[in-house]
C-alpha cells in the first residue's frame, strides 16, 4: 500500500534548524527565535488536513514514511516510521521526531534526520524565505 501528500510552505529569516530531536512545519505565518525546530511556515495543511487514505496507511507500526524536502537548489530525504499511536489531529503542525513519542502533531517517529542534521544548504534557502515543497510518501507491506 502507498499514499502520497504534497505540502507547500515557505522559509523565514528566523529559521535556525538547530533542534537536536525534531523538526517541524507549521501553518502559522510567523516564527520567533525560540522555534529552533521549525523549518517551514505558512504551510497549506497541518496533520489534520492530511487525506484519509494517507492517514490510514501511516497509522501502522510497519509503515515507512519518506519525506522529501525541496527548497531552492537543496533537497533532503528523511526516513521515518508510522505508528498505530499517531492521531494526526493537530490543525496547524506536523512534527518529525527522532524518538517514538507521539502526540497530535507527530507525523513521523524514529526519523533519521532532525532540524540540526538537515543540510545547511536547505536551512540557508529557508532562511532566505524560499518556498519549500514537502513530499510525503508512506508505504507499508500489502
Amino acid at each position: 500500500m502507498e499514499a502520497q501528500e504534497i505540502i507547500r510552505c515557505r522559509g523565514h529569516p528566523l529559521v535556525l534548524g538547530t533542534h537536536p530531536t525534531t523538526f517541524e512545519v507549521t501553518c502559522e505565518k510567523h516564527l520567533t527565535g525560540n522555534g529552533n525546530c521549525i523549518i517551514g511556515v505558512d504551510a497549506d495543511k497541518g496533520c489534520a488536513g492530511l487525506s484519509m487514505d494517507f492517514r490510514q496507511v501511516l497509522a501502522h507500526d510497519d509503515a515507512v514514511l519518506v519525506t522529501r524536502l525541496s527548497a531552492g537548489n537543496a533537497e533532503v530525504e528523511v526516513r521515518s516510521r508510522g505508528s498505530v499511536r499517531l492521531t494526526l489531529d493537530h490543525p496547524t503542525d506536523l512534527v518529525w521526531r527522532r524518538s517514538t513519542f507521539t502526540c497530535g502533531r507527530t507525523i513521523g517517529i524514529c526519523s533519521d534526520h532532525v532540524a540540526a542534521t538537515l543540510s545547511r544548504e536547505l536551512i540557508a534557502a529557508l532562511r532566505n524565505g524560499e518556498v519549500m515543497t514537502v513530499t510525503l510518501t508512506v508505504t507499508r507491506p500489502d
